[in-house]
C-alpha cells in the first residue's frame, strides 16, 4: 500500500532549497522541467489569514490575522517519511495544520507549520509581532551606531573595512550589552549612545615608552593574528549558521565554540601564509606612525583574501563527524607563560623577550580583540581592574566578562575541548604552562562531596601532574614545583576547587528577576594538570568526567582540610610522593578504573551517555598510561 502524499506551504528557511534537501534529503525546483525522483516540484503561493513575524529575528513563525497574508512556495508530492523529518527540524514551537493555500490554478490543500498567538506570548511576551531585544537584532543596532558613526554615508572599500575595525575594537562593549540585556524588551538608543559612543582606542601614548618599543612589534604581531581568527570565526558563523545549529548545542553553552575551533585550525594549519601576513603588516607600517586601527584593517583585509570557505566547511563536517556530547557540560581555562611560575613577578618579567609577561596586554586592546577565547593577564593576586600587570596569558572558550564572572561551558564533547585545548595552544606563540578543566556539579551532588583518596590523587598526578624524567630520576613537576602550592594567606595545595558560574548579567534590578534557571551552575574545576603541546588530554577528560560522577570529588586541599591530621598527613606523604615516587599499588589502579568507568556507564541516568566503544577506549588509555609510569619505574 503506497503511502500517502501531502502538500507542504513553506514560508521561512526551508524556502532555501538547500536547506529543504539537507533536512529532507530531496530539493525542489519552480522548473517542472527540472524535477526528478529527487527533486519535488514546487511553485509560488500565498496563505491568508495569518501573518508572518520573527521576533528574534532568527526564525519565522506564522500567527493568525484576518487581514494578513505570507509569501511562499508550496511543495507537491512528500511522504510520511519526508514529514517526520520536516517534524523534527521545525521543532515544538510550531504545529502542522492543513490549510488551503493561493495558487495560480486556484485553492489547493496542504500542510503548514503554524503558531499561535498565546504560543508567542509565552515565549516572546506580548510585544512578540516587534523586533525584540535578542542578540542578532541588538547587533544590527551596533552596526547602524557604527555605519552611523565611523565615514557616514562613504560607501568606499576603505570605509566599510574602518567600520569593521571599530567593530573589533568595540567587541567586548558589543558582548557586554548582549549579555546584560538577555531578555529585556528594551534598550533605547540613548543607552546604546551612551555605551558604543567612545574614544577610538589608540596606542599612540606608547610611542614614548622606551620599554614598550623593545615589545611593540610582537604585540602587533598577536593584534594581526587575533583579528585573523575573530574574522574567520565571523565568517564561519555568518555563512554556516545552518551546519552549526544542525550540532544542537543548546543556549546554555558557548555558541562560538566549533567555529572558533574551525577557525583555529585553519589558521594553525596555515602558519607560513599567517606568519607572511604578518611580517608585510609590520613592514608597510611602522607603529609610531600608524594606530591601532591600521592594523586591525590590515588584517581584516587579510582575512578577506585567504578565507576558504570549502577549508572551513571541511574543518566543520570533520568536527561534526567526531563530536560525540555526553551530558556533563565542560570548560578549560589554559595558562601560557614563556617564564613559567615566575610570570607573576615583576623582577622576573624581563625574562620574557617577547611580551615581558604581557605588561602591554591592555594598551595593544588584546582583551578586547581576545574576548572570544576568554583572553586575559591572570598575575594570581585576583586584581581584573589593573591596567599594566605581569602575569600568565589565560585562555577560557566560554568566558563571557572577567568583572562579572560570566562564563558558559564551552562543550559537552570531550574531543571537541581537547581539540580546543591543542589549537588554541598552538595559536599562541607563548610557552604552554598549566591547564585547568571544569565539570558542571549535578543538583544532586552539591553537599555531598567526598575527599578524594590519596590513592586516587595519585593517579591523577601521573596522569595529568606533569611527569618529567632528569637525571634517570622521575618526579611529578606540577608537585615539586609548587605550582599548584599556595602560601598566602595560608598554605593550601589548589588540586580541585568548586566554584559558581553564571552566564546572565542583568541590566538592572527589573531585569535580574528573570535570570534563567540554567544561568547558574556549579562546577568542579582541576588545577593540577601540566599543558604540553602533544599530550592528548581526551583520556583525561573522560577520566575526570567519570571519576566525578563516580566518586563525586570534594575541594582539595584547603586550609580548613590541612588542619585535620589525618590530611595533613597524606598531604606531607603526596610532597614526598611527588618527589620520590612509588608504584601505585596494582589494586589502587583497578579501584581507580572502576570507579571512573562506573561513572560514565551512569551518566545519563544509569545509562552510558557515550558509545559503549568510545569509553572502552577511554578506560583503557588511562589503565595503560598508570600501568606504564609503574614500569617506567622499575626501568629507573
Amino acid at each position: 500500500m503506497k503511502s500517502k502524499k501531502v502538500n507542504l506551504f513553506v514560508y521561512g528557511s526551508l524556502r532555501e532549497s538547500s536547506i529543504f534537501k539537507s533536512v529532507s534529503g530531496r530539493g525542489f525546483t519552480l522548473d517542472p522541467s527540472k524535477a526528478d525522483d529527487d527533486t519535488l516540484i514546487a511553485e509560488p503561493a500565498l496563505l491568508s489569514g495569518y501573518r508572518r513575524v520573527s521576533p528574534d529575528n532568527v526564525y519565522f513563525y506564522a500567527v493568525k490575522d484576518e487581514t494578513g497574508r505570507i509569501e511562499g512556495y508550496i511543495i507537491y508530492g512528500l511522504n510520511e517519511l519526508l514529514m517526520a523529518d520536516i517534524d523534527k527540524y521545525e521543532g515544538k514551537r510550531y504545529r502542522r495544520e492543513t490549510v488551503n493555500i493561493n495558487t495560480a490554478h486556484g485553492l489547493v490543500e496542504a500542510q503548514a507549520y503554524l503558531t499561535t498567538t498565546e504560543s508567542m506570548k509565552k515565549h516572546f511576551g506580548d510585544r512578540f509581532h516587534v523586533n525584540l531585544i535578542h542578540e542578532l537584532w541588538l547587533r544590527k543596532r551596533i552596526e547602524d551606531f557604527i555605519a552611523s558613526h565611523t565615514r557616514p554615508g562613504e560607501k568606499s572599500v576603505d570605509a566599510d573595512l574602518e567600520r569593521r575595525a571599530e567593530r573589533e575594537l568595540l567587541a567586548t562593549t558589543e558582548r557586554d550589552l548582549v549579555i546584560s540585556h538577555y531578555g529585556a524588551d528594551a534598550v533605547s538608543d540613548y543607552y546604546l549612545e551612551h555605551e558604543l559612543n567612545r574614544p577610538r582606542p589608540s596606542i599612540s601614548h606608547l610611542r614614548g615608552d622606551c620599554d614598550a618599543q623593545q615589545y611593540a612589534n610582537n604585540y602587533l604581531s598577536l593584534v594581526v593574528k587575533q583579528v585573523l581568527l575573530n574574522q574567520f570565526d565571523e565568517k564561519i558563523q555568518t555563512r554556516y549558521r545552518y551546519e552549526l545549529e544542525r550540532m544542537g548545542v543548546s543556549e546554555r553553552y558557548f555558541k562560538r565554540s566549533v567555529s572558533l575551533l574551525a577557525a583555529l585550525q585553519m589558521i594553525n594549519a596555515n602558519s607560513a601564509v599567517v606568519a607572511l601576513i604578518i611580517d608585510q603588516a609590520l613592514e608597510k607600517m611602522n607603529y609610531r606612525d600608524n594606530d591601532l586601527i591600521d592594523y586591525v584593517k590590515y588584517a581584516i583585509n587579510a582575512a578577506d583574501s585567504i578565507f576558504d570557505q570549502r577549508i572551513a566547511l571541511a574543518h566543520i563536517e570533520r568536527i561534526r563527524a567526531n563530536f560525540q556530547p555526553g551530558l556533563i557540560p565542560m570548560g578549560a581555562e589554559l595558562e601560557l607563560s614563556n617564564v613559567g611560575k615566575n610570570a607573576v613577578n615583576p623582577d622576573s618579567s624581563r625574562d620574557d623577550t617577547a611580551y615581558e609577561s604581557f605588561r602591554y596586554f591592555t594598551d595593544f586592546r588584546l582583551d578586547v580583540l581576545a574576548w572570544k577565547l576568554g583572553g586575559y593577564i591572570d598575575d594570581h593576586r585576583g586584581e581584573s581592574q589593573k591596567a599594566q600587570k605581569f602575569g600568565f596569558l589565560e585562555l577560557a572558550p566560554g568566558r563571557l566578562n572577567l568583572a562579572g564572572e560570566l562564563s558558559r561551558p564551552a562543550t559537552a564533547g570531550p574531543w571537541v575541548l581537547n581539540q580546543l585545548i591543542h589549537a588554541i595552544s598552538a595559536f599562541y606563540n607563548v610557552r604552554p604552562h598549566s591547564l585547568h578543566l571544569s565539570f558542571q556539579l549535578r543538583k544532586n551532588q552539591i553537599g555531598e562531596q567526598k575527599i578524594l583518596p590519596l590513592g586516587f590523587v595519585k593517579c591523577l598526578l601521573v596522569l595529568g601532574g606533569g611527569l618529567e624524567q632528569h637525571d634517570g630520576k622521575l618526579w611529578v613537576s606540577r608537585m615539586k614545583n609548587d605550582e599548584i602550592k599556595q602560601l598566602s594567606p595560608v598554605e593550601e595545595l589548589v588540586f580541585t576547587r568548586t566554584s559558581k558560574r553564571k552566564w546572565y548579567m542583568p541590566a538592572d534590578e527589573t531585569a535580574a528577576a528573570k535570570t534563567p534557571k540554567q544561568a547558574l551552575a556549579v562546577v568542579q574545576q582541576y588545577k593540577f594538570i601540566r599543558l604540553e603541546h602533544h599530550a592528548n588530554y581526551e583520556p583525561l577528560i573522560m577520566c575526570l568526567k567519570g571519576l566525578q560522577i563516580g566518586y563525586n570529588p570534594a575541594d582539595y586541599l584547603t586550609a580548613d582540610q590541612l588542619k585535620t591530621p589525618r590530611l595533613r598527613r597524606d598531604y606531607e606523604k603526596l610532597k614526598e610522593w611527588s618527589e620520590n615516587p612509588s608504584q601505585i599499588s596494582p589494586r589502587t589502579i583497578n579501584e581507580f578504573v572502576r570507579t571512573v568507568r562506573y561513572g560514565l556507564m551512569n551518566e545519563a541516568h544509569h545509562r552510558p551517555a557515550h558509545k559503549l566503544h568510545y569509553i572502552d577506549w577511554a578506560i583503557s588509555a588511562i589503565d595503560v598510561q598508570l600501568r606504564m609510569f609503574n614500569k617506567q619505574l622499575r626501568q629507573t
